[in-house]
Formats: C-alpha cells, structure tokens, sequence
C-alpha cells in the first residue's frame, strides 16, 4: 500500500498538463518549429501515462490476491510510441494526421480499458471513461481541408489533460477503497 501511494505521489513528473494555446502560439511564432516538441512532449506523457497505468494494475492485482480475492485480468500491454521517430515524421505533414488518430484512438481504448478493469476489481464503485467523436473531428479536418487538425489537436491535448486529472482522482479514490477494504477484514 505505501509503496502504491509513493508511485501515486511521484507522478507529478509523468501526468503533467500541456498548455496548448502555450504551443500553438510558440507555433504561429516559429513557423511551425514548436509543433515537434508539442508532439514529443505529447507522445512522451501518453507512453509514460500508460506505463504507469499498467504498474497500477498490477499493484491493485497484488493486493486483491491479498485479499483472498480473484484479480480481474490485467489489460494487455500497450504499444508503446517512439517518440522521436514519430515527431521527426511529421515533418511529412501525413504522419501529423496519423499521430493525431492514434492519440484518439489510444486515450479511447485505454480509458475502455481502464474502465473495465477498475469495475472488475472495485464493482461497488464506478468509474466513467471519456467519449472521444474522432470522426467528427476526422470529418472537421478533412472539410477543412487540413486546417481542422488544430481543433483536433487541441481537443486531444484538453482530453489528455482532462483523463490525467481524473486519474488522479481514481487513484486517491483506489487508495481509499483499498484502505477501508483492509480496515474492514482487521475488525
């Protein structure tokens, strides 16, 4: 358990909020320069996100085996991005729309999942993913002929920042269950 609340206290590192409109204008400035570090930083913090996420698993299996109580199945590994290789790739312009799908694409599956194995290993109570339209904002960009990429965008660093912040508030709540969980079967 206090190994659980140290990871959970030294997050602040990984789970940190990207300021968007910061990025964008740092983009309008340079002429598009600043947009390759947005993405790695982007990138970075979902690797390191679902990294964490997947510690946290085990940590909540570990402890309900603890408890004499079957774990849910963890969710299979995620693939991790390489950050560098897909920033340096949007130099082709393409690859920006790529990365963009996957990081919706990725936050959606990863929050179904996350869900799903939170409700298997604390049914009593229930935690609410996030609904991504990314064919609205596929459509958005592609009317637009491009340019709604940066609508896209700034949805998905508002959605990024908005699951960190919700995690965080998952995980004081997990430490709390598991807490009375353990006070409970000492009385």
């Amino acid at each position: 358990m206090h190994r659980m609340e140290a990871v959970m206290h030294g997050r602040t590192e990984t789970d940190r909020k990207i300021w968007f409109s910061m990025w964008f204008l740092a983009s309008v400035a340079t002429f598009g320069a600043a947009f390759f570090p947005m993405f790695y930083r982007l990138i970075g913090s979902r690797n390191n996100h679902f990294r964490r996420q997947a510690d946290l698993e085990k940590q909540i299996a570990a402890f309900l085996k603890k408890q004499g109580k079957e774990p849910p199945t963890t969710s299979e590994g995620f693939c991790e991005m390489n950050a560098k290789a897909w920033t340096a790739a949007i130099i082709l312009v393409i690859p920006a729309f790529a990365i963009t799908y996957l990081l919706s694409r990725d936050l959606l599956t990863h929050e179904k999942r996350q869900d799903k194995f939170l409700a298997s290993a604390f049914p009593e109570k229930m935690f609410m993913p996030q609904t991504i339209p990314i064919e609205k904002y596929a459509l958005i960009t592609i009317v637009t002929l491009g340019v709604g990429i940066v609508y896209w965008l700034y949805k998905i660093v508002n959605m990024y920042n908005a699951h960190f912040k919700a995690h965080r508030e998952i995980e004081k709540e997990i430490v709390k269950l598991m807490e009375e969980k353990r006070v409970g079967e000492s009385m």
